[in-house]
This record gives structure tokens, sequence and C-alpha cells, in this order.
């Protein structure tokens, strides 16, 4: 699951319903608290999820990666992308996991409403997976991409993975605003070794008071 929960300023309760409605293995996060406590809410969100925190958080730009218990960690890491004056600083959190035995590397991240930034930043986030992933492990790369398909930084994700609602989605798959959605900014791009089984949107009530976004879920064949 990819979501952005525009760092629990809405209905905590409704947020936790929707996470564990889908039941993931592992959740990126976007715009997890990174202020005042941050690391105790990011443990908050993880247990009204059901989940434990992997990796990220204020160190990562407010990515941040939950996971079961099942899913075994293998290493984890935090990269910040180069600033730009007067807009957010931008980042990554990256996990090597394992779970049933297969290896597999996930990249959360949340790039900028600006464009120029926002593409240099997929640049700066494929050399961060080359640094920290081995490249005998797929990686699946999610997050707020603040763009839609078809833009330069979307065809960039997708050069060499898979778009996951465009391969196995039904509907439109738009993303926000969680009320009235417009757009799909959100994503899941799959390594090819991977099988996409199945990606959808979720939908309802609690979505639209749990945050901003409706998140993106994708179930694959390790």
């Amino acid at each position: 699951m990819t979501y952005n929960v525009r760092s629990m300023r809405d209905d905590r309760d409704a947020l936790g319903r929707v996470i564990r409605s889908a039941e993931p293995d592992v959740v990126l996060i976007q715009e997890s608290p990174r202020f005042l406590r941050w690391r105790s809410l990011c443990a908050e969100l993880a247990r009204r999820g059901n989940l434990v925190v992997v990796s990220g958080g204020r160190p990562a730009g407010s990515n941040l990666i939950l996971s079961t218990l099942s899913v075994e960690v293998v290493d984890h890491a935090e990269v910040l992308f180069t600033r730009d004056p007067r807009l957010h600083r931008r980042g990554t959190a990256i996990a090597t996991l394992s779970n049933g035995g297969s290896r597999f590397a996930v990249a959360g991240t949340h790039l900028d409403l600006v464009e120029q930034p926002r593409l240099r930043h997929v640049g700066e986030l494929e050399q961060a997976l080359e640094k920290h992933v081995a490249a005998d492990v797929p990686v699946i790369v999610g997050g707020d991409i603040n763009d839609v398909p078809g833009s330069p930084a979307w065809k960039a994700l997708s050069s060499t993975r898979q778009d996951a609602f465009a391969v196995a989605g039904q509907g439109d798959g738009w993303t926000s605003s969680a009320i009235e959605p417009r757009r799909r900014i959100d994503a899941l791009f799959v390594d090819p070794r991977l099988t996409i089984a199945k990606t959808w949107v979720i939908e309802g009530a609690d979505v639209e008071r749990a945050t901003d976004h409706r998140p993106v879920v994708v179930e694959l064949e390790l």
C-alpha cells in the first residue's frame, strides 16, 4: 500500500481502519508526522494499522515504511534529496525485506509540486536505490508523485518498472482528492521480475475522513 496521511491531522481512527481494511504486508507512508513527537506519532500510526515501523520518518523527508511482523527486515536506509530554497525537503525511505523466503525492496517517496526538482529527485531516488539495494533484488517504488501519468516524472519512474494500476487496475484509479478525486497522482511502480496480480484504490466513508488522498494497494506474487 502507498498512502499520503497528511501528518495524521484528520480522523486517526478512520485512518487506522482504512489501513487495516486492506491487510497490507507493507505500507509506504507519505507526509508522516515530522515535527514535535514525530517518533511516537509514527509508532501510533503503526499500531493503528496493526503494523510496526521499519524505516523512515523525519530523516527520510517524512516518508515512512511500515510492515507486519511476518516481514523480515534485511536492511534499510533513509535518504534526503538535495534541497531547494523555499520548498519542502524531500527524500526517500528504503528497505530490503523478506517474506516467505523471497527477498524484495521497497522505496517510498513524495515528490515536489514543482516540476524541475520533482524530476531531479527521481534521478536521486534511482541513485539511492543503486547504492542501498543489491542488483539482484527486485524493487517496488511507491508514493505521492504530485504528477499524472504521461508526465516526465511518471515516465522516468515507469521506464524500467511496471505502473501497477496500468497493468492490473480497474476503474479510473484517481487518488486525489479523497472526497472529490479527479487525478491519479499516487502510484506503485513494480520491478518487472515481480508479477502484479491486482491493483486497486480504496474508497468509502473512512477514506474521505482519514486524509486528503486515497490509498493504492497492489497484490504481488513474489
